[in-house]
C-alpha cells in the first residue's frame, strides 16, 4: 500500500514549462527565447556561465503532497485510497528544468540604426510528462476479485521523459515603428529518451472454465528508449563522459524552429506570439525498446494448494505461478531507429501602456518617451500526449525606478485558479539581475501548494547609446 502511495506521489508530482513572468519582460535578454521577435532593450550582452538562465517549477494537477502526508488523524491508507478514486487519467505529472550553459547577442545593422539583433546559446533542459494510470492503481489498490468482468485500461499509462542539449541562433529584425520580428534555428542533442506513450489494450478477469478465474489480456505496450543501456552499463566516469559528448552535439540529433513576431497598434497598444519549439529528433543510438502485444489467457494453477500433500513448498507454489506469467508475456526486445516530435508551444498576448515618464531636461535625440506602466493578458499553450495544456494570465509591469521594473501575475491554468507570481530585474551598472517567483498564496504551506515556481539569472549588458 505504501509502496503505491510513491508510486503516486511520482506520478502526481509535477513541472511545468510555462514563463509567464519572463515571456515579454524585455529588461531580461532571455526573454528572447520565449519570442524571438520580441522588444529588444539592449545593444548586446552575454550571460555569466551557467547562471544566466535558471528555471525550475512544480505543481500537482491533483493532490498535493498535504493530502497524503498532514498530520490530521486520517490513516494513511484511507488518505491514499481517496486519492486514487479522486484523481482521473487526464491528471498529469510533468517536469520540465532548464539551465543555460552560454549565452550571447548583440545588435547590428547602419551607421545610424542597429535594428537587427543576433542572438545565440546553449542550455540543457529536462522534460519529462506522465499521466496518472487510474486503472492500474485501482487494479493494484483493489486487486480484481472485487472486480469481475470490469475491464481495466491499459492505455491509462502514459509517460516520457527526456534529457536533451539546445544549441540556438536566433535572428530579430525591427522592420518598422509597428511590426518586429524573429526566427530561431535549433539543433538538439539528445542526452536519454524514454517514452511509453502509444499504449492500447484491456485486462479483464471472468469466472473461468478449468479454474475459479480466468485472466484475459488484450495488449498492445510499448517502451522506447535511446541512450540508457552504455551509460546504465558504465562506471561513473565513463558514464560522465558519455553525457558530456552528447551535450556536445554528439548525441542523437534533431532540427527545430521558434518564431514571433511584435505588433505595436497604436502608441500604447500592442500584441506579440509565438511559436517555439516546432522540432524532431531521430534516436539512432544506444536504442532499446520492448513491447508486449496479443491476447493472452491465464486461468492460474490450482489456488488451494494441493500439492502440499506432496511436499510442495509455499515458495514452490509461487516460483511456479511466476514461471507461467513469464512465459506467456514474453517482451520483444528490438533495435529499430524512432523519432520523437517536441512538445511545440504558443504564446500570445495583448498588451496596454500607460504613464509615460517626465523628463526632466528635454532630450531630441531619445525621441519617443517610455512608458512606466503595463497591463495585459497572455495565452499559453503546450502540445501533450493525451491533451494540450492551456494557461491563461494577467499582468502588470511596473518600472519601479531606473535600473529596476517589476511585472506580477495572476495565472490559471491546470494546477491552480489562483496562481500570484512576482519578477524582479535590476541592472546595476551593465550587470542585469533578476529573479522570480510564482504561487505567493500558497508559500504559508509549501507541501499543499498546488505549484511553485523559481527562476534566476546573471548577465551583462551593453546598454543602447539613447539609454
Amino acid at each position: 500500500m505504501r509502496c503505491l502511495g510513491i508510486v503516486f506521489l511520482i506520478t502526481c508530482f509535477s513541472f511545468a514549462q510555462n514563463k509567464q513572468l519572463l515571456y515579454g519582460f524585455s529588461e531580461i535578454p532571455q526573454a528572447l527565447l520565449l519570442n524571438p521577435g520580441g522588444e529588444i532593450k539592449n545593444a548586446g550582452f552575454f550571460g555569466v556561465p551557467l547562471l544566466s538562465h535558471i528555471h525550475a517549477n512544480a505543481g500537482t494537477s491533483g493532490i498535493t503532497l498535504y493530502d497524503l502526508f498532514a498530520d490530521n488523524g486520517v490513516d494513511f491508507n484511507l488518505k491514499l485510497r481517496n486519492a486514487v478514486y479522486n484523481s482521473k487519467p487526464r491528471n498529469f505529472a510533468t517536469i520540465n528544468e532548464q539551465v543555460e550553459i552560454l549565452s550571447g547577442g548583440f545588435a547590428f545593422g547602419n551607421l545610424f540604426e542597429k535594428n537587427e539583433y543576433l542572438s545565440f546559446g546553449l542550455y540543457q533542459e529536462l522534460d519529462a510528462i506522465g499521466y496518472f494510470p487510474k486503472d492500474y492503481a485501482v487494479l493494484g489498490l483493489e486487486g480484481n476479485q472485487n472486480n469481475i468482468n470490469k475491464v481495466f485500461d491499459a492505455s491509462h499509462l502514459k509517460a516520457s521523459a527526456e534529457v536533451i542539449s539546445v544549441f540556438h541562433v536566433g535572428y530579430n529584425k525591427k522592420v518598422s515603428d509597428q511590426l518586429t520580428y524573429g526566427i530561431r534555428g535549433k539543433v538538439y542533442s539528445s542526452i536519454v529518451n524514454v517514452n511509453t506513450i502509444n499504449n492500447k489494450g484491456s485486462f479483464v478477469t471472468v469466472l473461468g472454465d478449468n479454474n475459479i478465474y480466468k485472466h484475459i489480456f488484450n495488449l498492445d505496450l510499448e517502451l522506447k528508449s535511446s541512450g540508457l543501456s552504455s551509460i546504465r552499463n558504465s562506471n561513473k566516469d565513463a558514464a560522465f563522459q558519455e553525457v558530456k559528448k552528447r551535450m556536445l552535439m554528439g548525441g542523437d540529433l534533431g532540427l527545430g524552429i521558434d518564431m514571433g513576431f511584435t505588433y505595436q497598434i497604436n502608441k500604447q497598444w500592442y500584441v506579440d506570439a509565438s511559436l517555439l519549439d516546432v522540432g524532431f529528433i531521430n534516436h539512432t543510438k544506444d536504442v532499446e525498446n520492448y513491447s508486449v502485444k496479443g491476447t493472452y489467457e491465464f486461468e492460474g494453477i490450482d489456488p488451494f494448494f494441493t500439492e502440499f500433500e506432496t511436499g510442495q513448498s509455499a515458495d514452490e507454489y509461487w516460483s511456479k505461478i511466476e514461471d507461467e506469467f513469464n512465459d506467456i508475456f514474453v517482451a520483444d526486445t528490438t533495435y529499430n531507429k524512432f523519432t520523437t516530435w517536441r512538445p511545440v508551444k504558443f504564446n500570445a498576448s495583448l498588451n496596454y501602456s500607460f504613464g509615460e515618464k517626465k523628463e526632466k531636461e528635454c532630450n531630441c535625440i531619445k525621441g519617443e518617451k517610455e512608458f512606466q506602466n503595463a497591463v495585459g493578458a497572455q495565452l499559453y499553450a503546450i502540445n501533450r500526449p493525451r491533451q494540450p495544456q492551456v494557461a491563461l494570465t494577467l499582468y502588470y509591469f511596473r518600472r519601479l525606478f531606473k535600473g529596476l521594473s517589476a511585472k506580477t501575475t495572476y495565472t490559471m491554468d491546470s494546477f491552480s485558479l489562483y496562481n500570484i507570481g512576482l519578477g524582479l530585474s535590476a541592472n546595476l551598472g551593465n550587470v542585469n539581475f533578476y529573479l522570480m517567483a510564482d504561487n505567493f498564496l500558497q508559500y504559508k504551506n509549501i507541501y499543499n501548494a498546488q505549484s511553485v515556481s523559481l527562476q534566476l539569472g546573471f548577465n551583462y549588458i551593453f546598454k543602447k547609446n539613447e539609454d
